[in-house]
């Protein structure tokens, strides 16, 4: 992301100067989801930015078409990489979604909800694994089946109950760390999410254990919250901005102290493995820019901070040796690589790993409609593009769909029931994790 704009105004000279970078092209057009769901001008980069322009010249009212056409946006950055004059919509979207949120009067119910929602329950990892242990029972009593049996839940509700995967029965122990597993190569801190952590807790755990089988000890930060990215969606900065803070001081001033690095400097690598979480983590430079107490901080945690497929393709010590049988394809997370630019690493991961066939999709770089919440507030719209992102994987033919964030593996699982596709959806460390698994039984 490029300089943060003050939020609260869309006039400053920053903002208009990212603004007059367009010059309408409409190469972003084809590259749009919701231009092709909807064919309208209004619902692409280029028309949005017709519509932030007049916004900041005082021409049309934020509460009208602005906000409703802003909010149709999935922020998925797919037209930053066709741009020829490199506009940063990022930038000019996340302003205009702070600027809307704070020109609006929200309801009571919706005030509560979002309280509970980001700031009760995501950043408070044991508060989630409460709720999960009873949606899992949830589960097991057959309450699930007969709900969505019977298609009574309102449509946002409904929308996320369809995303629930099935429940862990475990979670990893984040209480000591994990140690390296033969030669010791270093140590890393884990980064493990909030929503990754209590839904898709063997993600986690496949992880760790591919970190230790590649010599590192694995460490746990306990401080350690939400990363900020459902909050910044929707436009809640301040927030994004205090979880910021405090993910800074947990990496950064641990409790105890991390051992000595292959550097001799604390930890070799602060590794998180969700494309959306990271997309955020790595912004926080940026987003903490004007904070004299943490802008160099969070200069050093960027610094240190890797995804997971770009540690291991640079860090691939112990090469995975054991078959794995899947013909898979691959569902790029939009902010790994439209916002980190992580587009190969994946692929040369799951090409390593003996067994598996990787058969491209033809719109590798079209989301599959999560982004974030978008997925329960723009419900029809989030569908329309799944479908077609589930089309797109049933014709590769793959019974093995590989993801790298938590929203999207969440929503392609429910695309696949949707779908009613023959396939699995598993993240690239589980892939990884199986081959291990199987090399250690030959």
């Amino acid at each position: 992301m490029s300089e943060p704009i003050p939020p609260d105004r869309l006039t400053t000279p920053r903002f208009k100067q990212l603004l007059n970078q367009c010059i309408h092209c409409g190469l972003c057009l084809p590259a749009c989801p919701t231009y092709a769901v909807f064919g309208t001008e209004m619902d692409a980069p280029r028309g949005r930015i017709a519509l932030m322009r007049a916004a900041s010249e005082g021409r049309v009212a934020l509460n009208g078409a602005v906000g409703k056409h802003i909010n149709l946006c999935l922020a998925c950055r797919a037209c930053e990489p066709v741009c020829p004059s490199g506009v940063q919509y990022g930038a000019l979207v996340e302003t205009t979604r702070i600027a809307l949120e704070a020109a609006r009067r929200s309801g009571v119910i919706e005030r509560a909800i979002r309280r509970l929602a980001l700031r009760e329950m995501m950043p408070h990892v044991q508060r989630l694994r409460f709720v999960t242990a009873w949606m899992r029972l949830y589960q097991l009593i057959g309450l699930q089946g007969l709900v969505r049996a019977l298609n009574f839940l309102p449509k946002n509700l409904k929308a996320m109950e369809t995303l629930m995967p099935p429940l862990p029965k475990k979670y990893p122990d984040y209480r000591q760390p994990a140690p390296a597993l033969g030669a010791k190569r270093g140590a890393v801190a884990f980064f493990y999410g909030c929503i990754q952590d209590a839904f898709l807790a063997q993600v986690n755990e496949a992880t760790i254990r591919v970190l230790q089988h590649n010599g590192y000890e694995v460490h746990f930060p306990a401080l350690q919250t939400c990363c900020g990215a459902a909050q910044l969606h929707v436009g809640e900065e301040e927030l994004a901005r205090d979880l910021a803070r405090q993910n800074i001081n947990a990496f950064l001033t641990p409790t105890p102290a991390p051992p000595p690095s292959a550097t001799g400097e604390g930890f070799d690598a602060i590794v998180n493995n969700a494309g959306g979480c990271g997309a955020t983590l790595k912004e926080y430079a940026h987003l903490l820019q004007d904070d004299p107490a943490y802008a160099e901080k969070a200069k050093q945690f960027v610094a240190k901070l890797k995804d997971i497929n770009e540690f291991l393709v640079e860090h691939l010590n112990v090469p995975p040796k054991g078959i794995v049988k899947a013909r898979a394809t691959y569902a790029d997370s939009c902010h790994l690589r439209n916002v980190q630019k992580v587009i190969k690493p994946p692929r040369d991961l799951l090409q390593a790993i003996p067994g598996v066939e990787l058969v491209e999709l033809k719109q590798p770089d079209r989301c599959c409609g999560s982004a974030g919440v978008y997925n329960i507030v723009q419900v029809d719209t989030a569908n329309a593009i799944l479908d077609a992102k589930m089309a797109d994987i049933a014709s590769t033919g793959a019974d093995t769909i590989v993801a790298t964030n938590t929203g999207c593996h969440l929503q392609l699982i429910a695309g696949v029931r949707r779908a009613k596709l023959n396939a699995r959806v598993v993240h690239l460390v589980e892939l990884l994790d199986q081959s291990y698994a199987a090399e250690s039984k030959m």
